[in-house]
């Protein structure tokens, strides 16, 4: 029986660098946003906590799901 290799294969749905950058820089602005309503954190305030956890996690989980997962690691 007669083995057939895969050639490697580029993802169709990889991102340029620009697009790439602009990415980063948005959620890199939400995370910076999230560190920055900790300035504003009292005990008789909760709410800068809560906008915190809540960019934070859109930071996180935007890139996670709604942009996909980049194809590039070279898992066959």
């Amino acid at each position: 029986m007669s083995k057939t290799v895969d050639s490697p294969k580029t993802p169709q749905n990889e991102n340029n660098l620009a697009a790439s950058i602009v990415i980063f820089v948005i959620m890199m602005a939400l995370f910076l946003g999230s560190i920055y309503s900790l300035s504003f954190l009292t005990l008789g305030n909760p709410w800068p906590m809560a906008v915190c956890l809540g960019l934070f996690a859109s930071a996180f989980w935007i890139p996670q799901t709604v942009l996909g997962r980049s194809d590039s690691a070279g898992e066959h």
